[in-house]
């Protein structure tokens, strides 16, 4: 065992704007004195530096370029069927209470010459969840960047998402999904959009 002398402190490495942190941690401090706690008890003494960096973290949305992230890794091919990344796994903010809601989106286009890599989808829903959001407006920023980057003939996106604006306060309703949908050029098509809903529907073997 270790003498205490060469015990080193533990230090979490975490590059965050420290002014912005800063200015945060003065309003979460506020906002913990408003609902009636005392900041400056041993629970609450690093909290708001805490949510600061948090909210910094699940906000970090609002620094990426989705139409960049594709076009980070664009390459010339003949594929012309569909391309689906499901289950992408995804956390977000409701804009209108500053409550999660998260969920998992399910991409496909019909590549026309041109595609990207498959993490870049992901990265895309990544870009747009992470910002103070609906998912109306997100499944199709999703869908619209995809569409005007790549030029495919086809963009499908569908979003199923549990809100806890619905579960934790509200009509509290615990079990409730919420399932957006975004489509466009062949995907418009009743049996390019039956395929592409029938293969996110279920697992393949």
């Amino acid at each position: 065992m270790p003498s205490k002398s060469h015990i080193v402190a533990y230090h979490k490495k975490e590059y965050y704007d420290e002014e912005v942190t800063n200015g945060l941690k003065e309003h979460y401090r506020g906002i913990l004195e408003a609902v009636g706690e005392d900041p400056e008890r041993e629970g609450l003494l690093k909290t708001p530096e805490r949510v600061a960096k948090a909210m910094q973290f699940i906000t970090q949305g609002y620094t990426m370029d989705a139409a960049e992230i594709l076009k980070s890794a664009m390459f010339h091919e003949s594929y012309n069927e569909m391309v689906l990344v499901k289950n992408i796994e995804l956390y977000s903010l409701c804009e209108h209470h500053m409550l999660p809601f998260f969920g998992k989106a399910h991409v496909a286009y019909i590549p026309n010459g041109v595609i990207t890599g498959l993490s870049k989808i992901a990265h895309v829903v990544e870009c747009f969840s992470r910002r103070l959001q609906v998912q109306e407006r997100m499944t199709h920023q999703i869908l619209d960047v995809i569409q005007e980057t790549l030029n495919p003939l086809g963009v499908g996106v569908v979003i199923e998402a549990q809100h806890l604006c619905m579960m934790m306060r509200g009509v509290q309703k615990q079990n409730s999904i919420t399932t957006t949908s975004a489509f466009s050029g062949q995907f418009m098509k009743n049996e390019t959009r039956a395929e592409f809903l029938k293969l996110i529907s279920h697992d393949l073997k």
